[in-house]
C-alpha cells in the first residue's frame, strides 16, 4: 500500500513504517524550497550591497527584522496548519484537512489586515527597539513603507504551504515556493540594479511576488485531481475544533516570537556597536539563515510524519520519525559546516563590497561555522514538537533558552565584546534543542498511553 509520501494525493497506509525513502521523499524537496528563501535574503543583500552604502545594507537588514518580528509571529499558520493537516490525514478525516485550510486562511485575511492598519506604531516600535544611525532608520522607513502591503497575502502563503506539507504534498511545496523567490529574486534584481529602485524595489518585488504566489497557491489548490466537497461553514467554524486551532496557535506564537525576539536583540545589540560591526553581522547572519532553511527541509519531514503518526495512534511509526529526522539533520549540519568553513570568505565577498564590513565579517565566521551543529537539534525537534501539536512544552523551552541567552549576553558582551554576543546567540540555539530533547519521551509517552 501507499506511504504518505509516495503520490501525493494517497492517504497513508495503516501499516505504513517510515523509512529513510519517506524521510528524503518529504525532506528533499522542501530543503530546495526552503533554501530559496535565504536565498532571496541573500540577493537583496546583494544587490543592495553592490550599491557600497553600509547604510543601505543595515537599513535593509534591520527592515527585514522588523518584518521578521511581525509576521513570524503568525508563523502558526504555516506550522499549525501543518500539524492539524497532518493528524487529520492521518486520522483518514478528509472533511476535517480541507476545514483546516479554510480556518488559516480566514485567519491569514484578518490578521493581514490589521498588520497594515498598525503599520505606523509597528514600524516605531521597531525602530526604537533596533536603533541604528538616521541614515539607516531612513533607508529602514523607504523599505518599510513598500512591504507592508504584502501582509495579507503573505500570511495566506503560510497557510497555503503548511496545508500542502501537511498532506505530504512535498512536491507541490516546492513549486510554491520556487515561485514565489524565483519571481520575487528576479524582480529585486530588476527593480535594484535595473532600474535603480534602491530599497523602493527590492519592498515592491516582495509584495508583487506574494500577490502572485497567492494565486498560484488557489489556483492548485481548486485545481486538485480529486477537488470533493468543500465543508459548510458550520464545520468551518466549529466551537471546539477552533479553540483547538487557536489555543494551538497561540502557544506556536509565542513561541514563534520569542524567537524573533532573540534574533532582534542580537542585531539591536549589534546596532549599538556601529553600522560596521551591524553590517558584518547582518551579512553573517545570512549564514545562520541558510543553514536553518537547509535544515528546515528535515524539521518538515519531522512535523509530517510525526503528525501522521500521532493522528494514526502508532507509536512506533512515531519513534522511527525521531530516529531518522535526527540521523539526517545531523549529517546534514556537519556538511553546512564544512561548507561554511572552505567558502566563507568568498561568500563575504559576494554579499558586499564594503572592506570594512568584510574584514569584520571574517573575524566573526567562524561563530556561524558551527552554528549549523550547535542549532541542529533545536530545528528537528522543533518538527516533532509541531507534527504532535505539543506547543504548550515547545513554547516553555522556548522561554527558558531565551532568559538564558539574555542573561548570558549581559555577562559575555562586558568580558569579550562581539565574541559574546555571539557566543550568548550560540548558547540559546544549543540550549533549545536540549531542552526539548530532555521532555520529548515523556510527551510521547502520555500522547500514546
Amino acid at each position: 500500500m501507499s506511504s504518505p509520501t509516495s503520490t501525493e494525493n494517497a492517504a497513508p497506509a495503516a501499516d505504513l513504517t517510515v523509512t529513510h525513502r519517506g524521510v528524503l521523499a518529504i525532506a528533499v524537496p522542501m530543503t530546495l524550497a526552503y533554501l530559496s528563501t535565504p536565498l532571496l535574503g541573500v540577493v537583496d543583500m546583494a544587490v543592495i550591497g553592490r550599491l557600497g552604502d553600509a547604510a543601505l545594507i543595515g537599513g535593509i537588514a534591520l527592515g527585514g527584522i522588523i518584518f521578521d518580528l511581525v509576521f513570524t509571529t503568525f508563523n502558526f499558520l504555516r506550522s499549525g496548519t501543518t500539524g492539524l493537516t497532518a493528524q487529520a490525514l492521518g486520522a483518514r478525516d478528509e472533511a476535517e484537512t480541507r476545514a483546516i485550510l479554510l480556518r488559516a486562511l480566514v485567519i491569514a485575511g484578518i490578521g493581514g489586515a490589521l498588520v497594515i492598519i498598525c503599520q505606523i506604531p509597528l514600524l516605531m516600535a521597531g525602530q526604537w527597539f533596533l536603533g541604528g544611525s538616521e541614515d539607516v532608520q531612513a533607508a529602514t522607513t523607504r523599505y518599510f513603507d513598500i512591504r507592508i502591503y504584502s501582509a495579507p497575502f503573505l500570511l495566506a502563503n503560510y497557510a497555503i504551504l503548511g496545508w500542502f506539507i501537511g498532506l505530504g504534498r512535498a512536491g507541490t511545496g516546492l513549486m510554491v515556493q520556487l515561485f514565489l523567490n524565483c519571481l520575487n529574486i528576479a524582480l529585486s534584481i530588476w527593480f535594484v540594479m535595473g532600474l535603480g529602485w534602491s530599497v523602493e524595489g527590492a519592498a515592491l518585488a516582495t509584495v508583487l511576488s506574494e500577490v502572485a504566489t497567492t494565486i498560484f497557491g488557489l489556483t492548485l489548490i481548486l485545481a486538485r485531481p480529486r477537488p470533493g466537497t468543500w465543508p459548510s461553514p458550520q464545520v468551518v467554524f466549529d466551537k471546539r475544533l477552533l479553540l483547538r486551532m487557536m489555543a494551538l496557535n497561540r502557544d506556536i506564537m509565542i513561541r514563534s516570537f520569542a524567537l524573533l525576539y532573540a534574533f532582534a536583540f542580537f542585531m539591536a545589540r549589534s546596532a549599538d556597536q556601529g553600522d560596521a560591526v551591524l553590517a558584518a553581522n547582518a551579512v553573517l547572519q545570512k549564514f545562520t539563515m541558510i543553514a536553518a532553511y537547509f535544515l528546515d527541509g528535515l524539521a518538515t519531514a519531522a512535523e509530517q510524519l510525526a503528525g501522521w503518526a500521532v493522528g494514526a495512534r502508532k507509536r512506533k511509526a512515531f519513534d522511527r520519525a525521531l530516529k531518522l529526522t535526527a540521523l539526517w539533520s545531523f549529517a546534514m549540519a556537519a556538511l553546512l559546516s564544512v561548507f561554511f568553513a572552505l567558502f566563507g570568505h568568498m561568500i563575504i565577498d559576494l554579499l558586499t563590497t564594503n572592506e570594512d564590513v568584510r574584514a569584520l565579517s571574517r573575524i566573526y565566521l567562524i561563530w556561524v561555522v558551527i552554528a549549523p551543529l550547535l542549532g541542529v537539534l533545536a530545528y528537528q525537534m522543533d518538527g516533532i514538537y509541531i507534527g504532535a501539536t505539543w506547543s504548550g512544552t515547545m513554547r516553555n523551552m522556548m522561554l527558558v533558552s531565551l532568559a538564558v541567552y539574555i542573561a548570558a549576553y549581559y555577562v559575555l558582551f562586558p568580558l569579550m565584546g562581539n565574541h559574546g554576543l555571539w557566543l550568548a546567540i550560540s548558547m540559546f540555539l544549543g540550549l533549545r534543542g536540549l531542552t526539548l530533547l530532555a521532555v520529548c519521551q515523556r510527551r510521547a509517552a502520555e500522547t500514546f498511553g
